[in-house]
C-alpha cells in the first residue's frame, strides 16, 4: 500500500491483534478489532478477490465494537487445503467452524461475495444473534443489465484457469486489468478517494493462494446469490445497498429485502459496489443504529 488510508487516524487508535486458527485442515488468519471487553462483537467476511482489509475503513468508525476478521481460504494470509475445491458448500462449512472456535454466537456480517456465503451460513443454521450484508449479492450474476460483463469475466478467470500456468496466473494478476476493475467499481470524484481505492485493489485484489482457488471462488460467487438463501433466515437482517451499484441494482435490493422473515434496508446514495471505501462511516452508522451500540466517548 503507498496511498495513505482517509480513515488511518481512526485506524490508528483501534487496538488490533492477529491471530491463527486452523480449520478444517489448513490456517485461517484473523484479526481481532476492537476492545477486548466490547458488549458486541462481530465476524467479518470479506469480498471475492480481497481479503481483511477490505472493510477496514468501516471497522474504524465501529470502535465500541469486536470484530473479528478472516481472510477467506486461500487469500490474504489464510492458506487453503491443496486439491481441496472451494464451493460454497466449503465456504459455509469453513465459516461455521470457524465462527464455532474464534466468537461463538457473533453478530454475522458479510460484503459482497461475503454476503453470498454468510447468508447460506446462517441459513445452513450457523448460530447468530443478526445478520448483515453490505452490498449483499441480490440476484443471479448472469442475469440483469450487467450480464454480459459479467460473461465477459467468466471467459477472463476460464482463460487464467486453462493456459499454462505461469501465463493463466500472471493474466489473473495483471495489474491493468485490476485496475480497469477498480475504475469502473469506483463511483465518488475525489480524486484522493480514488488513488486511495485504486491503491487498495492494486494491493490486495491479487493475494490469492493460487488461480485454483480464484478460480472457485468465482465459480461460487456467480453460481449463487443471496435471493437463494433468504426465506430461511429467520434473525433480524441488515441490509446496506448503494444506489449505484452495477452488480445489483437497488431495484433488484429493495426485492430481496421483502424475501426475508425480518429485514431492514438502509440505502445509500452516490455511490455504487464499495460502500465499505466510499461511505464507511454511513455504513458504520446503519451497523451501529441495527446493533442499538451508543457512542461511547471514552473511545
Amino acid at each position: 500500500m503507498t496511498v495513505p488510508s482517509p480513515y488511518a487516524d481512526r485506524l490508528s487508535r483501534l487496538p488490533v491483534e492477529r491471530h491463527d486458527v486452523e480449520v478444517r485442515g489448513a490456517a485461517t488468519a484473523y484479526w481481532v478489532y476492537g476492545p477486548a471487553d466490547a458488549e458486541v462483537t462481530l465476524i467479518a467476511v470479506h469480498g471475492f478477490r480481497g481479503e481483511h482489509h477490505g472493510l477496514e475503513s468501516v471497522l474504524a468508525f465501529l470502535p465500541e465494537a469486536r470484530v473479528v476478521a478472516p481472510d477467506l481460504p486461500g487469500f490474504g494470509e489464510s492458506a487453503p487445503v491443496p486439491g481441496k475445491t472451494y464451493d460454497l458448500d466449503e465456504y459455509v462449512a469453513w465459516l461455521s467452524d470457524f465462527a464455532a472456535q474464534v466468537a461463538p454466537g457473533a453478530v454475522i456480517l458479510g460484503h459482497s461475495f461475503g454476503s453470498i456465503v454468510t447468508s447460506a451460513a446462517v441459513a445452513s443454521g450457523l448460530s447468530t444473534p443478526k445478520l448483515i450484508l453490505i452490498n449483499p449479492i441480490g440476484a443471479p450474476a448472469l442475469e440483469g443489465p450487467k450480464g454480459v460483463m459479467t460473461r465477459l469475466a467468466v471467459l477472463y478467470y476460464a482463460l487464467g484457469a486453462k493456459l499454462p500456468e505461469r501465463l493463466g496466473t500472471a493474466l489473473l494478476r495483471n495489474g491493468l486489468i485490476v485496475r480497469i476493475m477498480s475504475i469502473a467499481m469506483a463511483k465518488t470524484s475525489d480524486p484522493a478517494l480514488r488513488r486511495f481505492i485504486h491503491d487498495q485493489h492494486d494491493t490486495y485484489f491479487s493475494r490469492f493462494a493460487d488461480r485454483d482457488v480464484l478460480r472457485d471462488a468465482f465459480v461460487a460467487s456467480v453460481s449463487h446469490d443471496v435471493s437463494q438463501f433468504a426465506s430461511s433466515i429467520d434473525v433480524p437482517t441488515l441490509l446496506i445497498a448503494a444506489q449505484r451499484d452495477d452488480i445489483t441494482p437497488i431495484e433488484v435490493e429493495r426485492e430481496l429485502a421483502l424475501r426475508f422473515a425480518d429485514a431492514e434496508l438502509v440505502e445509500i446514495a452516490h455511490v455504487g459496489h464499495l460502500i465499505h471505501y466510499e461511505t464507511p462511516a454511513e455504513a458504520a452508522g446503519a451497523i451501529r443504529r441495527f446493533l442499538r451500540i451508543p457512542v461511547s466517548r471514552a473511545r
